[in-house]
């Protein structure tokens, strides 16, 4: 190997280590994201809306297109964790917001669990949220 094209190889290989670095700081990792409450007081009935907005934290902006997996509400914060209620994911209104129709019998402390997957990003979101639900 002659000097000039040990020099461009020896360029090469700063210019791939350089962009190689510089792409893996702008990885966001999945605790870079959390779910948010829009409202933490809801009235309780048989088809209460409950939405969420996804957030990335780095930024403030909000998350769509997650892949929603899992999702539970029970009584958790009145200490009822197996009083469970039924939750059915409903249509967005809005990018990075995910809604949810649930059946919250009486009012008191309740806890929405989600899991979800955001696009572009390996690994789970998993997140518990407390609300109330008033008469």
């Amino acid at each position: 190997m002659n000097f000039c094209n040990a020099k461009h190889v020896a360029a090469a290989a700063l210019i791939g280590l350089a962009l190689g670095g510089a792409n893996s700081k702008a990885w966001a990792g999945i605790d870079d994201y959390e779910f948010q409450l829009v409202q933490s007081a809801i009235k309780k009935g048989d088809a209460a809306i409950v939405a969420v907005r996804l957030v990335d934290k780095r930024s403030g902006k909000v998350v769509p297109d997650a892949v929603i997996f899992a999702q539970r509400v029970d009584m958790a914060p009145d200490g009822m964790e197996m009083m469970t209620s039924p939750i059915e994911p409903l249509p967005s209104t809005e990018p990075g917001v995910y809604r949810f129709k649930a059946n919250l019998m009486m009012p008191g402390g309740y806890r929405l669990s989600l899991g979800a997957k955001v696009q572009g990003e390996t690994g789970s979101l998993e997140s518990k949220l407390e609300f109330k639900a008033t008469p």
